[in-house]
């Protein structure tokens, strides 16, 4: 029931693969010409390091104008999945792969890294107790590990990598649609060892570093498979038992029966409006649109686009879609206003947070729909004659799912975690690629309890690995763990936090994430140094733990 966003891969994963997905051409430009002032270092009079450094002035100009080159491909690839007509697919391709030319070039010109460590040194004889440039530093240090990682990234790798994907992703569909796991394996043991040779060669010699912390620090920077381990095994320990009351026969489910009926589109579109707009999405900067895949993309805080999709026999899907991406648009809207990385989303579990932060912790709570009941039989009359609490329980029923998109909050992350043991093990050659049905299957029957009938509703249900997104699914239950822990201290910081929902007040709870969230962007260097500095403790799955069982306990009357 829940909706899960496809933003990181239409949009941040996007132009990450687009920047290494064609030939490197090093060119020179005017760089080099200002190259020869950038050694002149102003005195430590400097306010900014602008004004100390020609280099890093160059260099803020050169990547501004790469993200800006990137927010072009974005406004392209929105209008591919929102607006285009399918006869123009070719086309698009053409001009979205011309442009990723341009970009790739920009962004691996060796100009960048020269500007990069003569601003280090500009900002070293500058640095003192008054002017220490800790932004400045951060943001070099941001660039250069990128720039070194995509510079280690040969471009007979990445053309390798561009191709792969194009390839995977039509083969992946048709094998779902077959129910046919051989015919996609070939492809798919090429995605994970060319991600492997990826990782290989981003380490850099490192061989300290693991191949799939390699690949987590691409979606998760600074969390290991170690602790991403202690984490997921605190959270299944709890779950599995917790999931075998819920569903037992002692407890009492709550009714569906409101979920389903006849609801005009139409209204259901203006009711979500209605809702979104009121947690805080501002139309003014971003539109509302529909899309199959319900996602968000960003071309800057002041354009920041969501999409839902509707069915006319069920309503929930829609509002659940549109609030969760209404969350990732939270984010992306209340960022700096630069168009540097600094000014980015800190990392995708961060930004699963966001969104599950309004889907869970506010839109699957008693008080919202004490609030919004109300608005929903304003617009869908057939849900007159149910209560408040009627459609709190039918919006939160838990079920056994094949499908991790379609799962509760509750069986989800156990889906997230089979997900992770799979993927992981394959990186680490402890399962092969024609063995992932039966380690599915088998993991599916021990975690959920679920027989999985078919490799369609099983291991080929999920896009990702086909698009060599290998370490992107550990970060939605990070993100689902973070959620609970931002709402736990949310309510301790806003007591009235539950009244002020109910009363569809919530302009300081946007307030609050903003301050300890939004404005960072990546200024920190992980989501455990961002909790533990504005929350005082690191990344405590306990929070999410505490907030399940609570809930379903009194939920089921368990």
């Amino acid at each position: 029931k829940n909706s899960r966003s496809l933003l990181p891969l239409a949009t941040v994963l996007g132009s990450t693969w687009a920047n290494s997905g064609s030939s490197a051409s090093c060119t020179t430009s005017s760089t080099s010409l200002a190259m020869g002032n950038s050694a002149s270092v102003a005195t430590s009079d400097a306010k900014t390091l602008e004004e100390a450094s020609d280099a890093y002035k160059t260099l803020k100009t050169k990547l501004t104008t790469i993200t800006q080159l990137e927010r072009v491909n974005g406004l392209l690839e929105y209008d591919q999945m929102v607006f285009m007509p399918e006869s123009a697919a070719g086309e698009r391709g053409a001009q979205m792969s011309a442009l990723a030319a341009v970009v790739h070039d920009k962004s691996t010109d060796k100009e960048i890294l020269k500007l990069i460590e003569q601003s280090e040194q500009d900002l070293a004889t500058n640095s003192d107790g008054t002017h220490e440039f800790k932004e400045e530093a951060r943001l070099l240090e941001l660039e250069k590990k990128d720039f070194l990682n995509n510079a280690r990234v040969s471009s007979e790798l990445a053309s390798r990598q561009a191709a792969l994907k194009a390839e995977s992703h039509g083969v992946w569909a048709k094998a779902r649609q077959d129910n046919d796991f051989s015919a996609f394996e070939p492809l798919l043991k090429k995605c994970f060892d060319t991600s492997k040779e990826i990782a290989e060669a981003k380490r850099g010699g490192k061989t300290g570093i693991s191949h799939y912390t390699q690949m987590l620090d691409e979606f998760e920077m600074g969390m290991s498979p170690q602790r991403i381990d202690d984490i997921f095994d605190e959270i299944q320990k709890a779950l599995v038992p917790l999931i075998e009351k819920v569903l037992s026969d002692k407890a009492t489910p709550p009714s569906t029966e409101p979920l389903n009926g006849d609801f005009p589109i139409d209204q259901q579109k203006e009711m979500n409006r209605k809702l979104v707009t009121a947690l805080g999405f501002d139309e003014d900067k971003g539109r509302i649109d529909v899309s199959v895949h319900p996602f968000t993309l960003s071309i800057s805080p002041s354009d920041v686009r969501i999409t839902s999709r509707f069915r006319t026999d069920e309503w929930y899907q829609g509002l659940a879609g549109t609030i969760h991406e209404g969350g990732h648009a939270l984010y992306e809207q209340n960022l700096g206003s630069s168009a540097l990385k600094l000014d980015s989303a800190l990392s995708m579990g961060m930004h699963e947070s966001q969104s599950l932060f309004w889907e869970r912790h506010v839109g699957l709570s008693k008080p919202f729909w004490s609030f919004a009941t109300p608005i929903l039989k304003e617009h869908l009359p057939e849900l007159e004659k149910y209560s408040s609490d009627e459609l709190y329980g039918a919006v939160n029923a838990v079920s056994r799912s094949l499908i991790r998109v379609e799962a509760d909050e509750l069986t989800y992350p156990l889906h997230v975690i089979l997900r992770y043991l799979i993927e992981r093990d394959v990186i680490e050659g402890k399962l092969a690629v024609k063995d992932i049905p039966a380690q599915w299957n088998k993991l599916m029957k021990e975690m959920l309890g679920v027989s999985v009938p078919n490799d369609t509703k099983g291991c080929l249900q999920d896009v990702h690995w086909s698009m060599m997104a290998i370490g992107y699914f550990p970060t939605y239950l990070i993100g689902s763990s973070t959620a609970a822990q931002l709402a736990h201290y949310c309510k301790k910081d806003i007591p009235d936090f539950d009244k002020r929902v109910s009363a569809g007040d919530f302009k300081e709870i946007k307030a609050w994430l903003t301050k300890k969230v939004h404005v960072h962007g990546k200024r920190y260097k992980s989501l455990d140094d961002l909790l533990e500095s504005e929350l005082g403790e690191p990344l405590n799955p306990q929070y999410f733990i505490t907030y399940l069982t609570e809930k379903y306990s009194e939920l089921y009357k368990i």
